[in-house]
């Protein structure tokens, strides 16, 4: 897989940015530096005016790939949705039974992220720890409807579709399929949060982890009669 991942270009919407960052080595630097950046000091504590210190180029030069740094987040999270996309895609793509292929996915969505080595300047690792903390961020504005109009979420919606597919196909009679998915993309970055930071309200812990929680609730809900 991460043979073909490298041969495939990440497509981001293009009202995102002001130029594509993956064409210049400069755009790149920009990508790779912001997410060891948030990750470090939180995307509040956050500015273009810290990130160009820290990769040596004035703040006006980042504002010609990006308009704002919410633009920067929300190009993040739908660089990470498509990857996650093609993820699902590949392996998922030669299982014949439907419920082995819903759990498949579930595993894919809901696990431990590891860095691919295949996109040499962005660490997925490090950006699935910005989704888990800062996601809801690009979501909870006040221009979520105009964005959402815009196509900035059409990614991660696709995403949630493709998981809503799955569940269908295992349990067509089951009447909660969007909701269902929708929990177990959101729900399983949340159950993560709270495994790290607050572990007295979650199960999630060294030994069980979000996986298997969500692979146990599909197997209750969908499976057992």
């Amino acid at each position: 897989m991460k043979d073909l991942m490298s041969t495939i270009k990440i497509q981001v919407n293009e009202k995102i940015y002001v130029k594509d960052p993956e064409t210049s080595l400069l755009g790149k630097k920009i990508i790779q530096e912001s997410i060891l950046l948030i990750d470090e000091i939180g995307f509040d504590n956050f500015t273009f005016k810290k990130l160009g210190a820290k990769i040596g180029s004035n703040e006006s030069s980042i504002y010609r790939y990006f308009e704002n740094k919410h633009k920067l987040l929300v190009y993040l999270s739908s660089w990470y949705w498509s990857w996650m996309e093609y993820k699902l895609f590949f392996a998922t793509t030669n299982i014949e039974d439907a419920f082995d292929k819903l759990k498949k996915a579930i595993t894919v969505v809901t696990e431990k992220i590891e860095d691919d080595k295949a996109t040499e300047h962005i660490n997925e690792s490090i950006l699935n720890k910005i989704i888990i903390a800062e996601f809801t961020k690009t979501l909870h504005t006040k221009e979520v409807d105009q964005e959402n109009k815009e196509g900035f979420f059409l990614i991660y919606k696709r995403v949630i579709i493709r998981i809503v597919d799955l569940i269908v196909a295992v349990n067509p009679d089951y009447p909660f399929a969007k909701s269902l998915a929708s929990n177990i993309i959101e729900g399983a970055l949340h159950q993560h949060f709270l495994r790290d930071h607050l572990t007295t309200i979650t199960n999630c812990n060294e030994k069980i982890s979000p996986t298997d929680f969500y692979l146990n609730l599909i197997t209750t809900v969908l499976k057992n009669k």
